[in-house]
């Protein structure tokens, strides 16, 4: 068996038979001979994860005839074929979070010279008969004429130039090199064309030139009917999916991407009911897929592509198929995998220990059905449960949190540990809270919000109902957990809950006592912890999945999910810039407690103080020198806004920028001359979350109150106050800036819509018309909450 090997400055070769050990004495140049056994290419390992792809250095992108056709199969589809290809050819990607840059091997194998030649063909003799009728018949009117069935090897012989030509004018446009390379079957199997194309391949990649590889289809024989993928040592090129793999394995590519007509491999036929697209794929799960019709174009179909894959897989390239036929994103569908997005089916080896996050999503949203449907009794009992575990189970919870706290402290900032932080009491207040969230869910969900007599015997109600599945992503703040928890069961929704990796063992016993409360109403699934290294972008894009996402973490968490997720709401808000405004009237007492609590009892909070507003008429009087006493004494930070800066001599460091959110012991501080200025300056600067005035003046407090637009306004009090807990909600899965559904610290009543019930009794739409025998009548009903029905007992099977 003759087998080479590549180095990237010689090249190796072999010649071994069964039962012998003398070397074959064959002369190629530059040429050490060597021993060795199976593939062309050691086997390696495949990425385990879609993560682990931004590290693949040498990538074969496959452009089926799908792609690159046009639905005519008369021509190619230029736009796709330049955004699939000229796109992707970018040689520098960034690949890490250092923002290096790593050069990317590209070879691409593409189908489309038959497509070209028949168009070309067809025009051939479409003209031929043209001019042969205009010469008979003596005038230039063409009659029907009837275009042939073409050979496709007699297409394939007259597109390879012109399919050619495209390429290559395309990428000169980007001062890239391509070259064109013809296979068949037989390259791969006669040992010397293999090696002689392994070296052109190797010699063009080390040029930084592009090949362009297809099959030679003017030559090929027609695919033999039985000659399949047949293990890892015999493959049959039948077709361009399973050229694609050869020539990855061959080359030993870390990455074939095959780009299909679909968005990727699906459980069942694309466009059937109930067809699912499948995120990973591994081998063993061939017997679950139900596999469609063939291509439209080409020889191939998502069965040959599925075998290829897994043939390339074994030989230790990992595979992607993907969608490449939308003019617009097929480019970024190629950058997207090779950055190890959500895209397509990725081929992977290993199976995760748990389920995928698709399978918890869909868990929870079962359990999350049987949990609406408890008694609201039911649904509370959870709740204290979980309440009096997080006190039973303290020092458990503790000790795990000190875990991530020690793996934190070594490279976390302070803000940071604040929030990964838990104790005794914060614990204690958990508790209390989800005990207030267990009194308010007895008339949470099914309550009547509005009754209407629609007709005689016709009645409309309005009533509460879960919202269905919430993506709840928090960073270090495993108290989010049980809170967030809590207001799910009490509202009857399922939680996937996707935590920061700085709080893994505190949110992993968090979890487990959460659902031990679940369970004792056999509904421990409602609430999923996704512990999988799934990116948040990722889970952002299961819209037909999740109903709500509700970020919990810094402005950029929340900026980058709000632009990731574009078919789901977001609840949430993007920057917590806090403004106090000491009015010229304020009360010395009032303004300097206000003021300590608002930026000192707990700077990382999102409600916390981050910019004082002080009126010009108190610069200079003993208050605002107190003021800055209190400051100094509490260690805090102050950068000097461009106004305040302008009245000293000596400032503090003057602010960068005054949308400014330092969530620590910092803040800004700006002079105003009037209350109107304040708030103008708050719209321009603020970020809507929660502003406060301090004044004693009562005409001056109710204006700022009327007319400043934040979620949360107040008078004489500190803005660590804009939180569910001291509003009486229990607790808050945030605090929203949005201008519908909820505003402000959202509770329970933020987790719930509405559905419209009517009872009738064979109404029909007809009955209401000018010849219809009734009226409306439309008279608002008192409202009245249904009885509490009786608790069933419920089975232990």
């Amino acid at each position: 068996m003759l087998m080479w090997q590549f180095a990237p400055s010689q090249y190796r070769f072999l010649s071994i038979s069964p039962g012998s050990t003398s070397d074959s004495h064959y002369k190629a140049p530059n040429c050490v001979f060597f021993l060795t056994v199976g593939l062309a290419r050691a086997k390696s390992n495949s990425f385990t994860h879609r993560g682990e792809l931004r590290k693949a250095k040498r990538i074969v992108v496959k452009l089926g005839s799908a792609v690159v056709t046009r639905g005519d199969e008369c021509g190619l589809a230029l736009g796709r074929c330049l955004e699939a290809c000229v796109f992707n050819n970018c040689l520098l990607i960034v690949v890490d979070s250092l923002l290096q840059e790593y050069l990317k091997e590209m070879m691409i194998v593409t189908s489309g010279a038959v497509a070209f030649g028949k168009q070309r063909l067809r025009h051939e003799i479409l003209l031929s008969q043209s001019v042969r009728q205009a010469l008979h018949s003596g005038q230039n009117q063409i009659k029907d004429m009837s275009v042939p069935v073409f050979e496709a090897r007699a297409c394939a012989a007259a597109g390879q130039s012109g399919l050619m030509a495209l390429y290559e004018a395309m990428f000169t446009q980007y001062s890239t090199c391509t070259a064109q390379v013809l296979v068949t079957n037989l390259d791969f199997h006669d040992d010397q064309k293999r090696w002689n194309l392994n070296s052109t391949l190797q010699e063009l990649l080390r040029m930084n030139i592009v090949p362009i590889i297809n099959t030679n289809d003017a030559v090929v024989p027609p695919p033999e009917p039985n000659s399949d993928l047949q293990g890892v040592n015999v493959i049959s090129i039948k077709d361009n999916d399973s050229l694609a793999a050869r020539l990855a394995v061959e080359m030993k590519a870390d990455l074939l991407i095959a780009l299909s007509d679909v968005e990727g491999l699906y459980d069942s036929p694309p466009g059937t009911d109930d067809a699912k697209l499948i995120d990973i794929f591994y081998p063993g799960d061939q017997l679950s897929i139900t596999y469609g019709t063939k291509s439209r174009v080409g020889i191939g179909g998502m069965e040959a592509k599925v075998k290829a894959a897994l043939w390339a897989l074994q030989g230790g390239t990992s595979v992607v198929i993907a969608n490449g036929t939308h003019p617009k994103v097929t480019g970024h569908v190629i950058t997207d995998i090779v950055e190890g997005k959500k895209v397509g089916t990725f081929f992977s080896e290993v199976k995760p220990a748990g389920p995928t996050v698709e399978q918890q999503t869909e868990m929870a949203r079962n359990s999350g059905r049987t949990l609406a449907a408890l008694h609201p009794e039911q649904r509370g009992e959870i709740i204290r449960h979980l309440a009096n575990l997080l006190v039973e189970k303290k020092e458990e919870i503790l000790a795990a949190n000190k875990m991530d706290m020690d793996i934190a402290g070594v490279v976390a900032f302070k803000p940071l540990l604040n929030r990964l932080s838990l104790s005794p009491a914060k614990l204690n207040s958990l508790a209390i809270g989800l005990r207030q969230i267990a009194l308010a869910s007895r008339d949470s969900v099914g309550r009547v919000l509005r009754r209407t007599r629609v007709a005689h015997n016709l009645e409309l109600e309005q009533i509460t109902v879960p919202i269905g599945v919430l993506l709840v992503i928090f960073e270090a703040r495993p108290d989010c957990l049980p809170q967030v928890s809590a207001l799910a069961i009490a509202s009857g929704n399922a939680l996937l809950a996707k935590g920061g990796k700085e709080a893994a063992n505190t949110n992993r016993i968090l979890l487990e006592l959460t659902q031990e409360a679940l369970d004792i109403h056999w509904v421990k699934e409602a609430v999923q912890l996704v512990s999988t290294r799934e990116e948040v972008e990722d889970l952002c894009r299961l819209d037909e999945m999740i109903d709500l996402i509700i970020p919990r973490g810094s402005s950029q968490l929340v900026k980058n999910i709000q632009s990731a997720a574009k078919g789901i709401p977001v609840l949430g808000h993007s920057e917590g810039i806090c403004h106090v405004y000491i009015d010229s009237e304020a009360a010395i007492d009032k303004a300097i407690k206000i003021v300590r609590d608002s930026k000192c009892d707990y700077p990382a909070a999102c409600n916390a103080m981050e910019t004082l507003l002080v009126h010009r008429d108190i610069l200079r009087t003993p208050l605002f020198d107190q003021i800055i006493d209190m400051l100094r004494t509490e260690q805090v930070k102050i950068h000097a806004g461009p106004r305040f800066a302008s009245n000293l001599t000596f400032s503090p460091s003057e602010v960068k920028s005054l949308r400014t959110e330092y969530g620590d012991l910092e803040c800004c501080i700006e002079v105003v001359d009037s209350m109107q200025e304040a708030i103008d300056h708050i719209h321009r600067y603020g970020s809507s979350h929660t502003d406060v005035i301090v004044t004693e003046n009562e005409d001056t407090a109710e204006r700022f109150l009327q007319q400043l637009d934040s979620a949360c306004v107040f008078w004489n009090v500190s803005s660590r106050f804009a939180d569910g807990y001291r509003f009486g909600l229990g607790a808050e899965v945030g605090i929203s800036t949005a201008r519908i559904h909820a505003r402000g610290p959202v509770g329970l009543e933020g987790l719930l819509t509405t559905k419209w019930v009517l009872r009738g009794d064979g109404h029909t739409a007809a009955d209401f018309s000018e010849q219809g025998t009734m009226e409306y009548l439309h008279e608002n009903l008192p409202v009245t909450q249904p009885q509490p029905r009786q608790i069933a007992a419920q089975s232990e099977e």
